[in-house]
């Protein structure tokens, strides 16, 4: 324990730093049982606690900071890119983006606590150019919050703490490797969940180009917007889309109808999963929308603003964004449908 004692006492906040920095850069690493620790050593060798705590904070709030200016640059871009890389490309998909678009900035104060939220709320809130000094606030605030926590179990539990790092002192190196395998596991079994979902959502794409081209023709595909309803009230949706929520919506159409579904998730993935679930259900002629909404709108092609009404088979009046002569627009068509509280 003295080994352990003297190196947090003389590299423990830049271990700290450094450990908070680049997991939540994204790199997948456990900070949080390294903030623990940090706080357990410090409180049984009487010193301040607070130094851990801003170290931490100093970490997350630089990593946020390098998210916030790429969503403010990049926008849906960077969102896409982050999620391609992570190791847990589901947890971008599974109503992070819908949380921040309902809470807006406050999200920010409870993001680090919810796994897969932090960096698609700071990406986020850079791409809906939220102040940097509000931003800086509210993402303080959580990041003290979070980092206190860890600070204040390690205290709470310094004794257990105490006990687990003496018994890897004890067994020396192979204490040592077995962390090291412990890690390597962890990370292995992220990456195999990985590849699982990536694979469970492999089906082709149809471009926007084709699909632009295919609404003007008779027996045009029926378009889905499986979107977070704030977000479809907000930015809007493409002409002729049938709003649905995809947890809880049964849509009625008739067998071999060509279904395109898209969403603004990076990879797509929540719009394949939807897709994969219509071809079970006897529909093979479904495809999710390469690029999803982001695609769509960054080509420039019109877009509907006015919220149809909910329930049935009328879609409501199309207010589009000023098409050009050409280009498609909502097409009225009629559908039997069931929708979800958020359509």
């Amino acid at each position: 324990m003295d080994l352990l004692r003297q190196l947090i006492g003389e590299h423990g906040l830049l271990v700290v730093f450094v450990g908070v920095l680049l997991e939540q850069g994204g790199l997948p690493l456990p900070a949080y049982p390294l903030l623990i620790v940090a706080g357990a050593l410090a409180y049984e060798s009487g010193q301040s606690l607070w130094p851990v705590v801003a170290s931490a904070v100093a970490g997350a709030l630089i990593a946020d900071l390098v998210w916030f200016a790429g969503g403010r640059r990049f926008g849906g871009w960077m969102l896409r890119l982050m999620c391609r890389l992570s190791l847990s490309p589901d947890s971008c998909v599974s109503g992070a983006r819908g949380t921040y678009t309902r809470w807006g900035a406050p999200t920010l104060i409870v993001a680090k606590f919810v796994p897969g939220l932090a960096a698609v709320a700071t990406t986020m809130a850079g791409q809906m150019r939220l102040p940097v000094g509000r931003f800086l606030f509210f993402d303080g605030i959580g990041a003290v919050l979070w980092a206190s926590a860890a600070v204040a179990i390690g205290v709470g539990f310094h004794d257990a703490v105490a006990d687990v790092l003496a018994l890897i002192e004890a067994w020396g190196r192979q204490g040592l490797l077995l962390i090291a395998l412990f890690v390597a596991a962890y990370l292995l079994h992220r990456w195999l969940q990985r590849r699982r979902f990536l694979r469970d959502t492999r089906i082709a794409r149809i471009s926007v180009d084709e699909l632009q081209a295919r609404l003007g023709e008779e027996g045009s595909p029926l378009i889905l917007d499986i979107r977070d309803p704030i977000e479809r009230s907000t930015e809007g949706w493409i002409p002729g889309a049938l709003l649905v929520d995809q947890a809880g919506a049964s849509i009625e159409v008739p067998a071999g109808t060509e279904l395109v579904v898209y969403c603004d998730c990076p990879n797509e993935a929540s719009a394949a999963q939807v897709a994969l679930q219509w071809k079970k259900r006897g529909h093979p002629r479904v495809r999710p929308l390469a690029g999803g909404f982001d695609a769509w709108r960054d080509r420039g092609l019109p877009i509907e603003r006015e919220r149809r009404a909910a329930g049935g088979a009328g879609l409501g009046d199309p207010g589009c964004d000023e098409p050009a002569d050409g280009e498609p627009v909502a097409d009225g068509r009629s559908t039997t449908a069931a929708l979800g509280p958020g359509a």
